[in-house]
């Protein structure tokens, strides 16, 4: 039985176009019917690498829509099982199959562009294809110390300058590169609609509750929008059921599509009042694109993404927020837009990855010593005798 073959044709590291596997994460087709940040980012990727005239296959959960080519590997999305590390190993297995098999064929990918999560990187030094993972999640204790040993199996990309400065002490970032946002896709609204708004997930340190407070202090209304994941159901009951008065303080729910586009556009603000070390936050740049600005905590990339009394406020409690509110008036929506227009949009993501592929290239030598697919590296194990017996076979004159 052969348990182990890796085959390495990749061409030379200056070269191209790369032959890229784009592996997104199981839980949300692409792109996301509604809130699903990494999933808008890969669309976007996806999109944007294939118009630079690379060839891109996408996995990705069932029913998922690409310019690039969409491999489905699982039966069924798991959108209520986000992080289940069963269904995450499940498709990384999968499509690591898949990556051999291309190999063997003589069609390998030069690149593998992981956003799934964390068992990609444990098992990056056991295939041949070098390995890009992207930081989606913030450095925690746990995290660091995956990242202290299975860290330089892979290179680190880092989605604001706050995450890889907050990378721990012998964990290598290969570099910085922001998600994208198509700002043509997003409707701009030049006059606002007298409402604040915020989205994401209703955990305590996304803040719900503390725009709810700043907006009651302001005296605006305000629109809550996101999905209550499993585990929230506490939170969401306990500090914002009591509030929603359908008139000063609505949820909509989990929206998506043109739906949320307009809300973010038509709103007189995003409030952001975070309270942890957000790596990026997609909805700030989101609602930047429709002009509009954002009041946030001065934490993360939130420092980076809003410039102060340029396309929003960073300030440092509910106080200072609901005071910004009255501030507003002072921005430019269309300084707002072109403030995420210049830094963030895919073409120029899109060539930051390109870059760091050229570099994973360059410095990561092949795993297996073989260029051709018939020079093959071939365990196999043989049961008998009530013993295991491993041979090795090469198929290839030996060097």
């Amino acid at each position: 039985m052969i348990v182990a073959s890796r085959v390495s044709t990749r061409r030379p590291a200056g070269g191209g176009p790369y032959n890229i596997a784009m592996l997104a994460p199981p839980w949300i087709q692409i792109p996301p019917p509604g809130y699903g940040g990494i999933e808008h980012v890969v669309a976007l990727l996806c999109d944007g690498l294939v118009s630079l005239g690379h060839n891109v296959t996408l996995f990705a959960a069932p029913g998922s829509r690409s310019s690039a080519t969409v491999r489905e590997v699982l039966p069924s999305s798991y959108p209520d099982a986000i992080g289940n590390s069963l269904y995450e190993s499940d498709h990384v297995a999968r499509v690591l199959g898949v990556v051999d098999e291309m190999a063997a064929k003589g069609h390998p990918f030069d690149i593998l562009h992981d956003h799934s999560g964390f068992t990609t990187v444990a098992l990056a030094d056991r295939i041949a294809t070098p390995v890009v993972h992207t930081l989606h999640g913030p450095f925690t204790e746990d995290t660091s110390a995956f990242y202290r040993q299975h860290g330089n199996n892979v290179s680190l990309v880092a989605i604001s300058e706050a995450q890889r400065a907050s990378a721990p002490s012998g964990v290598q970032v290969a570099g910085v590169v922001p998600n994208p946002i198509d700002v043509d896709d997003w409707p701009f609204r030049p006059e606002k609609e007298d409402y604040a708004f915020w989205a994401g997930r209703f955990n305590e340190f996304k803040g719900a509750h503390r725009a709810i407070a700043a907006a009651k202090k302001a005296e605006i209304p305000l629109i809550l929008a996101g999905p209550i994941q499993p585990g929230q159901e506490e939170y969401f009951e306990c500090e914002i059921e009591p509030h929603l008065d359908g008139k000063l303080v609505r949820y909509v729910g989990e929206v998506g599509g043109t739906e949320k586009k307009e809300l973010f556009a038509n709103a007189r603000t995003l409030l952001m009042p975070i309270t942890w070390d957000e790596p990026f936050g997609m909805v700030m740049v989101e609602a930047l694109a429709g002009g509009t600005p954002v009041i946030a905590f001065a934490n993360g990339a939130a420092t980076e993404i809003v410039q102060d009394q340029v396309n929003g406020f960073l300030v440092n409690d509910v106080d200072s927020m609901a005071a910004a509110i009255a501030d507003l008036d002072r921005l430019d929506p269309a300084v707002c837009r072109e403030s995420v227009a210049k830094r963030f949009a895919t073409e120029i993501v899109c060539k930051g990855y390109v870059d760091i592929y050229r570099r994973a290239l360059t410095s990561r030598p092949p795993r297996w010593p073989f260029s051709e697919p018939s020079q093959k590296r071939r365990l196999e194990v043989r049961l008998g005798n009530g013993r295991s017996e491993v041979t090795r076979r090469r198929q290839s004159t030996p060097r």
